[in-house]
């Protein structure tokens, strides 16, 4: 069952024997069915998920009510660690309350390890310190690379991205959910999808 998360952690870090033995005690598996919520806004992110299978959705709502896509976890060839760990980064860090919800949108299996067993295996284990380090770069860098695409890019060279790195979650994820992921209106993506088959066919 966690063959994928130490597939993932050996891209890192090398662990013998006992070290994985000491890590893997402290996982357990957690299942969501399509809708449920992962991570309530407001509170505090105190588990570190790592997305076996399924797919999940971070999204932060506005003082109108509108839901804006934050975020999109998956499990594949193409995902990097900010979309393999189904979690607030930012609240599990500091253990303050998140700003963000986070919600099922397929059946979903996450294999989860608290904030304390974290800081434990951090305490036994001096790779587990060289993990959380490579963490909290990723995590960084992901934001970093987010906000600067979103202020030089546009509309058409976003979404081209979007395609180049995960064309098939135009099939799985509701169309509102992928426009407001990438800053436009579903009317907009609408537009783009179809510009884009237009050039595909030519």
């Amino acid at each position: 069952m966690f063959d994928s998360y130490r597939d993932f952690i050996k891209k890192y870090l090398k662990l013998n024997t006992i070290e994985w033995k000491i890590f893997k005690s402290r996982l357990s598996i957690k299942s969501y069915q399509v809708g449920e919520t992962i991570l309530h806004q407001g509170d505090i992110c105190d588990e570190l998920c790592f997305i076996d299978s399924g797919l999940a959705r971070g999204y932060i709502i506005d003082e109108e009510g509108k839901d804006f896509t934050w975020s999109i976890f998956f499990n594949d060839k193409n995902a990097n660690m900010s979309n393999l760990f189904v979690t607030d980064y930012e609240s599990f860090l500091h253990q303050k309350p998140s700003n963000i919800h986070i919600e099922a949108i397929e059946e979903t299996v996450l294999i989860a390890v608290s904030y304390q067993d974290v800081q434990l295996v951090y305490n036994k284990l001096k790779k587990g310190e060289r993990f959380g380090r490579l963490m909290a770069e990723e995590a960084y860098s992901h934001l970093h690379h987010k906000i600067i695409d979103k202020q030089t890019k546009n509309a058409k060279n976003r979404f081209e991205d979007f395609l180049q790195n995960t064309p098939y979650l135009l099939e799985k994820v509701p169309q509102y959910h992928i426009a407001t992921f990438l800053g436009i209106t579903p009317q907009h993506l609408s537009r783009l999808k179809k510009e884009y088959k237009i050039n595909i066919c030519e």
